[in-house]
């Protein structure tokens, strides 16, 4: 009998339940409202905030001297090129003549009028061909006029075989070559006015609503370095083929920006309240993202969130949480469903 009872014995002490152990010691943390500078990612090119073609207003003309080459910063007034200027300058001469005949033949005509009208109670001329001189001299006097005015017309050709340039900038390109001759209105060269850039973003029509002018912009250069800008004006349309509209930034003079290149930035809007959490809080898998709760008795339960902005080294969660709960700092990955955990440090128990 007292054989029997101590086997019973010993049997029933293997059969306790012996007790659970931790899957893995593990830091917890709560999420946290904070106040975030809210920022808009976009892309977009480099570009010109105004070009200027530079262009020929005189034709027939050789070119005789072209002085500025692509990429040189050139002042309002400064001469580009040059045309050869003998035939323009010969008929100015030849017009130059021209209105002095014709103030001659004026002189001559009106000093007619004078004697007629002198002579006009003497009867010596009649009322009609004292009228017909004042028709003359009339004539002599608008001819005056017409040869003034191509002699002036002519002023302006030879001032125009000279090529100036408009406005301070920097030459973006020339197709000016010596010898060419000249066709009216064919281009020599364009003109960045003022070395001013742009960065022209494409923004999500839906985003626009969020832009001003005057909002600050930071473009991300090719070599990593941020170039501050503001933005200008906001495109009154949208490309009905991308459904994004254009956001025009001016940027700062001497940014070592060209036109043509195409960079990110960002646009730097009000703060806004975001609740957050370690990004190392973050659980992914196929193609979700997780965080793992610690209940009261230390078990892992699995929480599907959705994510937002990223600052430093934390995560917006743009899903609700409960402040009173507290999850996996770190590590995460490691636990399944229903894992007891040992807590180190970080956040409280409730």
């Amino acid at each position: 009998m007292l054989l029997l009872l101590s086997i019973s014995g010993c049997q029933r002490v293997e059969e306790a339940p012996t007790q659970a152990s931790a899957a893995l010691t593990v830091e917890l943390v709560s999420a946290t409202q904070e106040n975030w500078p809210d920022r808009m990612t976009a892309s977009g090119e480099v570009a010109a905030w105004q070009e200027a073609s530079i262009g020929t207003e005189v034709g027939g003309l050789r070119l005789d001297e072209v002085l500025v080459n692509v990429g040189e910063p050139v002042r309002k007034g400064q001469l580009l090129a040059r045309y050869n200027e003998d035939l323009l300058r010969a008929d100015l001469a030849r017009f130059a003549a021209m209105v002095t005949e014709a103030e001659a033949r004026e002189a001559q005509a009106r000093a007619d009028v004078d004697r007629a009208e002198r002579m006009k109670s003497s009867g010596a001329f009649s009322q009609q061909a004292i009228q017909g001189l004042h028709t003359q001299a009339a004539a002599a006097a608008a001819a005056v006029t017409s040869a003034q005015a191509q002699r002036d017309a002519q002023a302006l050709k030879l001032r125009y075989a000279r090529v100036l340039a408009p406005d301070d900038g920097v030459i973006s390109a020339r197709i000016a070559t010596v010898g060419a001759v000249s066709m009216v209105g064919g281009e020599l060269f364009r003109l960045i006015k003022q070395n001013r850039l742009e960065w022209r973003a494409e923004v999500p029509a839906a985003a626009l609503a969020r832009l001003a002018p005057g909002v600050e912009a930071q473009v991300q250069t090719l070599d990593g370095a941020a170039i501050t800008g503001r933005v200008r004006q906001l495109s009154p349309m949208v490309d009905t083929g991308t459904r994004n509209g254009l956001v025009y930034v001016d940027l700062p003079a001497g940014s070592g920006l060209a036109a043509g290149m195409y960079l990110s930035g960002q646009f730097l809007l009000p703060g806004r309240e975001a609740i957050t959490l370690p990004e190392s809080a973050l659980v992914r898998r196929d193609g979700n993202s997780y965080l793992v709760k610690i209940d009261a008795q230390n078990r892992a339960r699995e929480l599907k969130v959705q994510t937002g902005r990223r600052q430093a080294q934390a995560i917006e969660i743009l899903t609700p949480l409960d402040p009173a709960d507290r999850y996996v700092k770190s590590g995460a990955a490691m636990l399944s469903v229903g894992d007891l955990v040992q807590v180190v440090g970080g956040a409280p128990a409730p």
